[in-house]
């Protein structure tokens, strides 16, 4: 009897296994089930996609007609605003972004697979305390890579344990670097990113996230 009752347990053991086995996707089924869901919310919010090069001709998308520029690394971005239009008379007044600069953002950001607004910096977060403090951080352009880093100063959400550096790592989505390059100073952008161009719980579970970014603020 202890012996059948060994093999049942053993055989029970076994099927778990093979069952936890059947149950995890790998690296290749997570980015197709990634790629699905960009589509379904691409196709869902009726984003017109537009190519690089017809973007390109003016570095304008038609809000009216939801265009997004579509990139070959997965993200799509919306220019809503190209720069502070209240501070500056024109395009070619506005501060571009430039090596060094610390920028202020205020954004949120919306889980697609789930559909769930997972952070906010504005005052769409009920957590009223994360409306108060932006994101900050440093852009660093050396002409050889550009990357970003979340800055923990007095005034910044990540010095009080908030902001996307208290949330995931100090890290900037590359995703959203891309953006400063067809910007300035005030602009406001909404962006698909992919989870390769994302921060780094995106880029370990596989997440994409939209990004509703009200702000790009030279500080």
């Amino acid at each position: 009897m202890k012996k059948l009752l060994s093999l049942f347990i053993a055989l029970l053991a076994i099927g778990g296994i093979f069952q936890s086995c059947d149950n995890t996707k790998t690296y290749a089924e997570m980015l197709e089930e990634e790629r699905d869901a960009v589509n379904d919310y691409i196709k869902k919010n009726g984003i017109k996609v537009i190519s690089v090069e017809d973007f390109e001709q003016d570095t304008i998308t038609d809000v009216s007609l939801n265009e997004y520029v579509g990139f070959s690394n997965g993200v799509y971005m919306q220019i809503v605003k190209r720069y502070n239009t209240e501070a500056y008379a024109s395009f070619d007044d506005a501060p571009a972004f430039e090596n060094n600069n610390l920028i202020l953002s205020r954004f949120v950001e919306v889980d697609i697979l789930s559909n769930d607004t997972t952070y906010a910096s504005n005052v769409l977060n009920p957590i009223q305390v994360l409306n108060l403090y932006p994101d900050g951080f440093r852009y660093t352009d050396n002409g050889y890579s550009i990357y970003g880093v979340f800055v923990s100063e007095p005034g910044l959400a990540y010095y009080y344990g908030y902001g996307m550096g208290g949330m995931y790592d100090s890290s900037v989505p590359s995703g959203w670097l891309m953006a400063l390059q067809y910007i300035r100073d005030g602009a406001h952008v909404k962006m698909i990113v992919p989870s390769k161009s994302g921060h780094n719980t995106a880029q370990q579970y596989v997440y994409p996230y939209f990004y509703d970014i009200r702000k790009f603020d030279i500080y």
